[in-house]
This record gives structure tokens, sequence and C-alpha cells, in this order.
């Protein structure tokens, strides 16, 4: 069926020290994510929780699958309302909750900077983050709010203020 798509991820776990699991700080928590036809990922844990900070956590790829869908989703929303973007940067931000051994993400925002080339499009820009919202499969399938703080600057003039979403 071509309304289901899978995606094959391969972990190889590399922070075997000799002993294995044989302790909770005996082991490392550096891994490798393989997907075909793809450079190696380097992972680990956060170093919250003995992880090398070289190394991406999955806390981080979470907020930065939520950022990369949205941008994705934006452009194609601004050539569907003939908005010409021609930078586009986020610097978007998570917050987790622990919660005992477990813990869930309580929200994420994203702040989009976009720079179009005319004043005209800033309207059509802006409303197009919220389409954006609604195509962005990553932030369909996850069960906290992600915020959206989109600033719109256009080429050659100073930025517009930021309006929350």
């Amino acid at each position: 069926m071509k309304d289901l798509h899978e995606y094959r991820i391969d972990i190889e776990w590399s922070g075997n020290r000799g002993t294995g699991t044989s302790g909770y700080r005996e082991y490392g928590r550096e891994l490798l994510i393989h997907a075909e036809h793809k450079p190696p990922l380097e992972g680990s844990a956060d170093p919250t929780f003995h992880g090398n900070r070289d190394r991406w956590n999955p806390e981080e790829l979470l907020v930065a699958a939520l950022a990369q869908c949205h941008m994705l989703s934006y452009l194609h929303m601004a050539v569907r309302a003939g908005v010409v973007v021609t930078a586009y940067t986020d610097a978007a931000s998570g917050t987790m909750q622990q919660r005992g051994i477990g813990g869930a993400f309580t929200e994420v925002v994203l702040r989009p900077r976009v720079t179009v080339t005319d004043a005209s499009m800033v309207d059509a820009a802006r409303e197009a983050h919220a389409a954006a919202r609604e195509a962005c499969f990553i932030a369909n399938s996850v069960n906290f709010p992600v915020h959206h703080e989109p600033e719109i600057v256009v080429a050659g003039s100073e930025s517009a203020a930021p309006e929350p979403m």
C-alpha cells in the first residue's frame, strides 16, 4: 500500500568496556545508528545519564526531527503559497521532565527564522507555518505540544518581531 511508509534503522551498541552490563557505571552508552545509503550516526545517552556529550542523544534527535520535519513541511507550504524563501534557520528547544526512572517531553518550541524576498509575502509566510504544523508527520505523532515562534524577515531589511503560534 503506497500510503504506508516503513523506516528501517539498525542500532549497534559499542559501549562494552570488557565486562558488559555488569554494573550501571561499567558500560558505555555509545552506539551507532545505521540506515541504508547513509553514513553512521554516532549516538549515546544524555550526559546526565552517563552518556558521551560528543555524540547525539535520543532527546536531541527527537527535537531535531521535529525541527527538520517542520522546516521541510514549511518549505513545501511556502511554495504552494507563492512565498519565496531564501533562508531558514531554527533555534529549537525541548523540555523533558524526569519522573523516577522514566520521563517524558513536556513541550518542544520551534523558533524558525525565515527570510523572504518581498514584504508582500510576510503574511502568507507566517500563515504557511500553521499549514506546515498540520502537515508535519513527526509533530502529528507526538503526545506533547509543539509550539512555534516564527520570525519572518524580508531580505535586505530589519527583522520582524516573532509571533507565537
